[in-house]
């Protein structure tokens, strides 16, 4: 039958297979949730991430453009992609950007723009064309004189045709009129898609005709060609305050149309022509990321090139200005890559990094807190050991015999077995073995010390009780004795 002692043993060597095991169990569950967050944590960063781009009407330029750059994306960036958003034209997609609907939008410069909105990059620079027409062989005196209109001041009292039904046209023929000098109410306005160029060329009611896009513009060279046909040479209309509108509204740009751009011969026109330009943007909301930002812009000029084989008018795509005080600043993440001053990855998360550092640390101290928490039993059992060992050396000094020396012994390897098998589970620290080891080397120096004194207090002993004297204590015989 099993003592109560081996009972006890077994009892407590079970307490520790279970500690055991869930020491074990909770090291693997803290594994496997480290390892889960940091695959996550990899996959999300190597995922690409999608920009909402709003951009409008569907079929426009500036459509196809951003469509073509959206394919591009797709197949050669592993860090941008781009999701079109088609808008009834650039004012909703300007109006989705400030809803903070869209990542990005395509716009023109002099639109009313969000309040934190940002130049990322320049779709086009469009310039405004306006001309009149002479008139032709056949036609009433009025339109067989000569062009009567020559200059913009001219205007006053006639219609002006304008190409697109954009209201930012309107409003910027107003700029010009009123920097002229020209009563803006004086002006009459009609508007014309860019599907009626024939209608347009056919109105006798229009004295002059406006135009706002790129020099290349199909549609702009169409409408000169359709009014010269249906009404005479055109005579272009310089903006002599072309500077001054570009001083007072820096979303305008002083420009000169250079000679025979619409056309060689006739050349027209035939000599360079002051005007003004707007340019159609990509923007972005102040708040998104420069390191987003950079990427796209370095992406989008990487592609610039093979888009334009696509789409011809990608071919006006170039960086912002960075150095002109513009009304409507360059985000800060395109301007780091114009400039050259992009920061590096360590200086974008090196305090990321600090701060997993601190956290990794924090998380550390906090699993040694709860594994000696967990372990509190095994650390209050080995003070429990220590403090029996230093009630043994008092017993090992009071010994009457080897025998209860050698249980003493015996029972202090037992101690140390469970001892070592708890430093072996971590449950004790090496300072504290090192505590017990003291104690230990202590009873060893007792029972030996102890085991010495017995054995020199047998022989007495054994004297006083009339045992036979041992061999080293027999007297010694004299010569000459028998």
């Amino acid at each position: 039958m099993f003592s109560s002692n081996d009972a006890s043993k077994t009892s407590e060597a079970a307490r520790r297979l279970r500690r055991r095991s869930n020491s074990l169990l909770l090291v693997l569950v803290i594994g496997f949730l480290f390892f889960g967050a940091a695959a996550g944590a990899l996959y999300y960063a190597l995922q690409p991430e999608v920009l909402r781009i709003a951009v409008g009407p569907p079929g426009s330029n500036d459509h196809k453009v951003v469509q073509a750059m959206a394919d591009a994306f797709a197949s050669e960036s592993r860090t941008i992609r781009l999701s079109p958003i088609a808008t009834e034209g650039a004012v909703e997609a300007i109006a989705l950007l400030g809803a903070g609907k869209v990542d990005l939008a395509v716009g023109r410069g002099d639109l009313e723009m969000p309040a934190d909105a940002q130049t990322v990059a320049t779709v086009r620079k469009n310039f405004v064309v306006l001309w009149s027409p002479s008139g032709l062989a056949g036609q009433s005196a009025r339109r067989k004189h000569g062009p009567k209109i020559k200059e913009i001041a001219d205007l006053a009292g006639h219609r002006v045709g304008v190409i697109g039904r954009t209201p930012a046209n309107a409003t910027l023929l107003r700029v010009i009129l009123s920097a002229s000098g020209v009563e803006v109410d004086k002006v009459g306005l009609s508007h014309f898609g860019t599907d009626h160029i024939d209608e347009l060329a056919r109105d006798l009611t229009i004295d002059a005709f406006m135009a706002v896009g790129p020099l290349d513009s199909k549609i702009t060279s169409e409408a000169i060609a359709a009014t010269a046909r249906a009404r005479g040479e055109p005579k272009f209309l310089p903006i002599d305050t072309s500077e001054a509108i570009a001083l007072k509204h820096p979303r305008y740009e002083s420009e000169e149309i250079p000679p025979s751009v619409f056309n060689a011969k006739p050349a027209w026109p035939d000599d360079k022509v002051e005007t003004v330009s707007v340019s159609h943007l990509v923007v972005a909301r102040k708040t998104l990321s420069e390191a987003t930002v950079a990427a796209f812009f370095r992406q989008l000029f990487a592609i610039r090139q093979a888009i334009a084989r696509q789409v011809p008018g990608a071919a006006h795509i170039t960086k912002p200005d960075t150095e002109k005080d513009a009304e409507l600043p360059v985000h800060r993440g395109a301007a780091a890559v114009i400039d050259g001053n992009e920061r590096t990855f360590l200086d974008r998360y090196g305090d990321y990094f600090w701060f997993a550092l601190l956290l990794l640390s924090g998380i550390g101290s906090a699993g040694a807190w709860l594994r000696r928490y967990l372990n509190r039993d095994e650390r209050e059992e080995n003070t429990g050991h220590r403090n029996r060992i230093l009630a043994m050396v008092s017993s090992a000094r009071a010994a009457e015999s080897n025998q209860q020396l050698l249980a003493l012994q015996g029972e202090a390897d037992a101690i140390i077995s469970e001892t070592l098998e708890c430093y072996d589970d971590g449950a004790i620290e090496e300072e504290e073995l090192a505590a017990f080891g003291l104690v230990l080397e202590l009873l060893r120096h007792a029972i030996v010390e102890r085991r010495v004194e017995l054995q020199r207090a047998q022989p007495e002993t054994g004297s006083r009780r009339g045992d036979t004297p041992q061999p080293h204590a027999a007297r010694m015989i004299r010569p000459g004795e028998t």
